[in-house]
């Protein structure tokens, strides 16, 4: 019958034939017992006539297609076969379904799903056990290419079907990679086992599809599902770990599906890594260098000798000596030159006419087209592909730091240099390598995002047991403390140089980010004395230097400025920048401008109207100087009283709140509220500074006292400003500034010139700071008031908590009043505590918590005055 069937099929039309065979198949498999057997069967009327079938399929309807081609899949994967060997049957099965599914979609729901993921299941794990695996790539490709057209209607259950048979596929065929027969023993080995098998591209599309899947239902899959797929990438990243990458260009994109895929599911944890992060980082690590450790780019251009332990000295020598770099104009790779002996023109001299894609001081080829794979030769389009492994490794680094910060500390040593960070590492390559030596900006700007979200949330206290030693003899043990003093000072080192040299504004910005973090996060009492300084110096350079196009300018300088402000504000303050300080005084504003001075650069640039966020940020670090290093504001108050009232002159209150965001030609607009308040705030501080305050209104101290390495550590704190109940030592007043007279005189000036624009200003942000001014001055300095100038103060503050209509300004008033009713003259008036209490027993009673928390505590102070009286 099979014969004569056979025989007719000349003459019979596809379609017909189609319809002829799939019916015979039918009927001879529903007699029992078989007359022939189903191999033999399907290879007579269906194998040996494909051509005629696939020319057919796509006149036919493609729900009668699919029910022909599943009843086949079902019928050779349910029924028993003996010992027959089914690998040929399977074979020609998976490439008729393969060819047909090219020329037509077939018709697939939830039921036929499951019955085509079983049937291939089975099939495939026969060709992954007699190694044959082009099958394998055919039956992943159909199943792609019905997932394009059936994920419309794909239910999350089918979802999850999908992502369990292909975890199958990929550790079946990493068990099979893994076995003695395919064992990867060296990359001589792999390459000719790549010649013989696909079995590479098999595992690059089956952890694509993975990927897919993950990024259509991540969020859907259960905790066991994503736990199983985890375990799954630890298998076949320790399988890399253990081994020698290849770099060819099929490995290169399987490690790019893989890591890819990885990142998807990184991206949305479900439940604890830690036992995980060790050995993903281990893997992880090797990529780094993938595709440049033999390439003559790795060689760094800007180091030019062999540095054996970083010092304190180097690192300002390398930071003050200009050296050359390559940064030149993005070319197409056609037209790049291979050389790298191109000069660096200062940051002054940068042409403003290069486009924004100018590459970096470090970078070969820096432009984001770079990725793109049809322009070049195709050694360029190797190295591209290469670059994109090396930037999903570090992505997915920055994934597991983000998924388990706490695990991740652990890791650190091994993804950041002790020493020698300048040099360049072709082996045991760190993060710090690819920010300054990879070849592709990419790769670097991924590196600088992943140092940051290192450097963000918890390190700042794992951080905090790091101090500076130097370095003891080879193969001693090195505590973790050292270790990390060693790591941190590396990071200085690195950051500072490329920031001093680093031209393109996408990478400058992420570097300024890195610093701020990471000056945020050192305990500089436990690292050498002149290493801030140093970070002082060298943003004073940059920002001597300048940026290298306009629409940089804002953006750079203030994120630069925003990094002096968090040096500013590192406690406890530091003896050397104090002296720096000092120094730039000492020498005198005018010949500090000429040098450019810290200091002079700051209050150059707070007067710099025209700009608001300069203006801002300037005004901020000007503030962190005024409260870490409150000795030298006396010797500063002159320039920083011309400057707040030239601000505050400046800003009429005619004009509108916020106004200086939009009007853009008219000077006056641009002091706006928050300019305005941070100028008042510079003032309370420096005032504070200068009249020897020394008050509980210290910003870190929450943050201190949270840091459990020194939550144990005595604070001393004198509290100037509060009535003094008994006698106080020497010992407690040396460090007293001791001219209460010039304390006086800038009050004095204070209140005739610069609070007369304030208190009365329309923004209630700085009517709100003016009034917290009064909350900072002491009582001596109130005493040495003349009585109007003492009724101007108590009177605003009445004025402010009773009429203002604004919570916050009637807060800071409570506030104000508690501190000033506790100074003799004022306590000992039954008049002024009349009008006292009664305006913060308003405010008790006020609708607003936080006004009523600083009216109760006002309060407070009020009964306790009188107990102990």
């Amino acid at each position: 019958m099979a014969v004569a069937s056979s025989s007719s099929s000349s003459s019979s039309s596809p379609v017909r034939w189609w319809r002829t065979a799939f019916l015979t198949v039918r009927d001879e498999t529903l007699t029992t017992p078989l007359p022939t057997p189903i191999p033999e069967l399907l290879h007579h009327f269906i194998f040996s006539h494909s051509h005629t079938l696939l020319s057919a399929a796509p006149s036919l309807p493609p729900q009668e297609v699919t029910s022909d081609l599943l009843f086949v899949m079902e019928l050779i994967t349910t029924r028993p076969h003996g010992i027959e060997d089914m690998t040929p049957t399977f074979t020609h099965t998976t490439h008729l379904i393969h060819d047909i599914s090219h020329r037509l979609p077939l018709e697939i729901n939830s039921a036929s799903w499951t019955l085509i993921l079983d049937a291939f299941n089975k099939m495939l794990r026969v060709f992954v056990s007699s190694s044959t695996f082009t099958p394998v790539m055919e039956a992943l490709q159909t199943l792609r290419r019905v997932m394009s057209t059936y994920q419309r209607k794909c239910s999350t259950a089918d979802e999850i079907q999908l992502v369990k048979f292909l975890l199958r596929i990929i550790e079946s065929s990493h068990a099979e990679l893994s076995s003695s027969s395919h064992s990867i023993r060296s990359q001589s080995s792999v390459l000719e086992a790549g010649k013989r098998m696909p079995v590479w591209e098999n595992q690059t599309l089956a952890f694509t599809m993975l990927g897919e899947t993950i990024s259509r239902a991540g969020s859907s899959l259960p905790v066991d599902i994503w736990r199983s797929t985890i375990e799954v990438f630890r298998k076949v990243m320790d399988g890399l770990a253990a081994k020698s990458l290849v770099e060819d260009t099929a490995m290169s994109r399987f490690y790019l599906s893989l890591l890819n895929c990885l990142h998807l599911t990184l991206a949305d944890r479900k439940c604890s890594l830690s036992e995980h992060v060790s050995g993903f980082v281990a893997a992880l690590r090797m990529f780094f260098s993938y595709g440049i450790s033999s390439r003559t780019q790795l060689t760094c251009p800007v180091v030019g000798q062999k540095e054996k332990e970083l010092s304190l000295a180097s690192l300002k020598m390398r930071l003050e000596d200009p050296k050359k770099t390559d940064r030149t104009p993005y070319r197409p790779p056609h037209l790049r030159q291979r050389d790298s002996s191109n000069t660096k023109p200062t940051g002054a001299q940068v042409s403003q006419s290069l486009s924004d894609h100018e590459s970096s001081a470090l970078d070969f080829a820096s432009s984001d087209s770079d990725y793109s794979d049809s322009d070049g030769s195709i050694k360029e389009t190797e190295n591209i592909q290469k670059s994109k492994v090396r930037v999903a490794a570090i992505v997915c680094t920055q994934d597991l730091c983000q998924a388990d910060s706490k695990s991740f500390t652990s890791q650190w040593t091994l993804l950041l240099p002790t020493s020698d960070v300048l040099q360049p590492r072709k082996y045991e390559a760190t993060l710090m390598t690819c920010l300054l030596f990879d070849p592709y900006l990419k790769a670097r700007i991924s590196s600088a995002s992943t140092l940051e979200a290192m450097l963000d949330g918890p390190s700042s206290v794992f951080l905090q047991v790091a101090e500076f030693k130097e370095s003891s003899k080879r193969g001693s043990f090195t505590a973790l403390s050292s270790s990390l003093g060693h790591i941190l000072m590396q990071l200085h080192t690195g950051i500072l140089y490329l920031i001093q040299r680093e031209s393109h504004s996408r990478l400058m910005a992420s570097l300024f980010k890195i610093l701020m973090l990471l000056i945020s996060s050192t305990p500089y009492s436990r690292m050498p004395g002149e290493l801030l300084p140093t970070v002082f110096t060298s943003l004073q350079e940059r920002i001597k230097n300048g940026f290298s196009f306009k629409s940089d300018q804002t953006g750079l300088l203030a994120s630069c400025i925003s990094c002096l402000t968090t040096a500013r504000n590192i406690s406890p303050s530091s003896l050397q920048v104090k002296e720096m300080l000092l120094i730039e005084i000492c020498n005198g504003f005018a010949e500090a401008k000429k040098k450019s001075g810290v200091l002079c650069t700051l209050f150059q640039f707070s007067e710099q109207v025209s700009n608001p966020t300069i203006c801002f940020e300037a005004l901020q670090a000007l503030r962190a100087v005024s409260h870490n290093y409150p000795s030298i504001m006396c010797s500063c108050w002159e320039q920083i009283s011309s400057m707040v009232y030239g601000l505050l002159r400046a800003a009429t209150p005619e004009v509108p709140a916020g106004s200086w965001k939009g009007h853009t030609g008219n000077f006056v607009g641009f002091i706006g509220e928050k300019v305005m308040t941070a100028a008042t705030k510079v003032l309370d501080e420096c005032l504070r500074a200068i009249s020897g305050f020394k008050g509980t209104e210290d910003p870190l101290d929450d943050k201190l006292l949270d840091a459990p390495f020194i939550s144990d550590c005595v604070r001393m704190k004198k509290v100037s400003s509060a009535p003094l109940y008994e006698p106080e030592s020497a010992e407690n007043t040396r460090d007293e500034p001791t001219s209460s007279q010039s304390g006086n005189e800038q009050w004095c000036e204070a209140i005739e010139k610069h609070m007369p624009l304030v208190l009365h200003h329309t923004s209630a942000m700085v009517r709100a700071a003016s009034v917290t001014c009064f909350a900072g001055i002491t009582s001596s300095v109130f005493i040495s008031f003349s009585k109007d100038k003492q009724d101007f103060i108590l009177s605003n503050l009445v004025r402010s908590a009773v009429n203002d209509d604004v919570p916050s300004v009637r807060s800071a008033a409570c506030r104000a009043i508690g501190v000033i009713s506790c100074f003799p003259q004022v306590s000992q008036s039954a008049e002024i505590l009349d009008k006292f209490i009664r305006a913060v027993e308003i405010n008790t009673r006020d609708p607003l918590v936080s006004v009523r928390i600083t009216a109760s505590w006002a309060w407070q102070t009020y009964v306790i005055l009188f107990v102990i009286v």
